[in-house]
């Protein structure tokens, strides 16, 4: 299609109801409105969707994830932690070791959890369903959600958790017997175990807290790390790691890995409709967790899979080739093409009677009558048969 085609596509882009939009618009300002009315039905598919077509390895990961946005609209949010800092805020559940994107859902500014345990207990309860999932898996998450609560309440649906823990939090153990003193050396572990629940304590630049339901205290794990000696030089050295910190560091990255792989080819286009942001990043999930099946089969048949970007261009080829009958125009032979097509002199230009070639932009007389493009008719250039060829006209 043409570019004005594509633009005019873009701008009556609508993923609802009119209908449905002016409905729900009526109820604004009750408690019975729906914030993602405009994106609801492509929301849902997409979500079912990814949980459909794949069942992550044992090791998943949550996080959040920005979609950058300026729109002035509630739904945006901001967060000085994130490269992004201001946007559309998705909490997502993703495979640490490939990245798909498993589920997700999209935050809008309040959570209407029963559960009391605030945001993080219920944000990632909304997101491991067991029924579907199943159980068994190693979870992963920062020390926004690590809490007692959500760790022991996934023990009793049998999936295992680990995360940073921040220290201020409810029932965190506030002993200091054994705990580490003011300036430990660095690798010193300490460790204390409540109920279920392993909490470490190790030094390396500074103190770093853990929570496991999965991990032992200690183990024969080192890390190098550049320690400085007493005669000022800096050395290479083995300092002991505790499992709970090897684990963490190798396998929360699930969401930080999908991130990567949509930002290396966006489809990302600048609008003032926030849907349709929103509709640009369902399908970069979607393109990317393809991309990421195909690797799975490629991988699985003894072949090498695609680059992304091969797979990106691959699949724009495949969906172009695919149209309805009912809706495409029909084609009428070559002759018939052909009758219609004359080409004369140009006019109406008394200043020098020549135009650009729409071909190979030289300055020409002639154009087609039909097509009213200026194009070549001479021994040199037959750029006239050339671009009706090109065209299939």
């Amino acid at each position: 299609m043409t570019g004005e085609k594509f633009l005019r596509v873009c701008q009556a882009l609508s993923l609802s109801s009119s209908v449905v939009d002016a409905a729900n618009e009526q109820r604004r300002g009750t408690a019975a409105f729906d914030r993602l009315c405009k994106i609801k039905p492509l929301y849902e598919e997409i979500r079912e969707a990814c949980k459909r077509n794949y069942h992550p390895s044992q090791e998943i990961s949550i996080d959040e994830r920005m979609v950058s946005s300026k729109a002035r609209i509630g739904l945006k949010q901001y967060m000085k932690n994130k490269p992004v800092r201001w946007g559309y805020k998705l909490f997502v559940l993703a495979d640490s070791s490939s990245g798909y994107t498993w589920d997700f859902f999209v935050y809008e500014g309040r959570f209407q959890g029963i559960s009391g345990n605030g945001l993080s207990y219920d944000s990632v309860m909304e997101l491991i369903d067991t029924k579907l999932l199943g159980t068994g898996y190693k979870l992963f998450v920062d020390n926004f959600y690590t809490s007692l609560p959500l760790f022991r309440d996934l023990l009793q649906k049998r999936i295992w958790a680990c995360g940073t823990i921040r220290t201020s939090r409810i029932g965190f153990p506030k002993t200091k017997v054994n705990g580490l003193v003011s300036k430990p050396p660095r690798g010193s572990i300490r460790w204390i175990r409540k109920d279920s629940l392993l909490f470490v304590q190790w030094r390396d630049t500074r103190d770093v807290s853990m929570c496991s339901t999965l991990h032992k205290a200690h183990a024969e794990d080192t890390a190098q790390r550049r320690v400085k000696g007493a005669d000022g030089h800096w050395a290479l050295k083995e300092i002991p790691v505790p499992p709970t910190v090897k684990e963490y560091n190798q396998l929360m990255g699930g969401v930080d890995l999908s991130d990567a792989l949509i930002g290396y080819y966006k489809v990302l286009h600048k609008t003032q409709r926030w849907y349709k942001m929103l509709f640009y990043h369902f399908m970069d999930i979607a393109i990317v967790n393809a991309f990421l099946l195909h690797k799975d089969i490629a991988k699985g048949k003894g072949q090498v899979p695609m680059h992304q970007k091969t797979f990106r261009e691959t699949l724009a080829e495949e969906l172009a080739e695919v149209g309805s009958p009912s809706t495409a125009r029909p084609v009428p032979p070559p002759a018939a093409r052909r009758a219609h097509h004359r080409p004369e002199y140009v006019s109406g230009n008394s200043a020098t009677g020549r135009l650009k070639c729409r071909h190979c932009h030289a300055k020409t007389p002639l154009k087609c009558s039909s097509c009213d493009v200026p194009l070549c008719l001479d021994p040199g250039r037959v750029c006239y048969n050339d671009w009706h060829v090109a065209n299939n006209l």
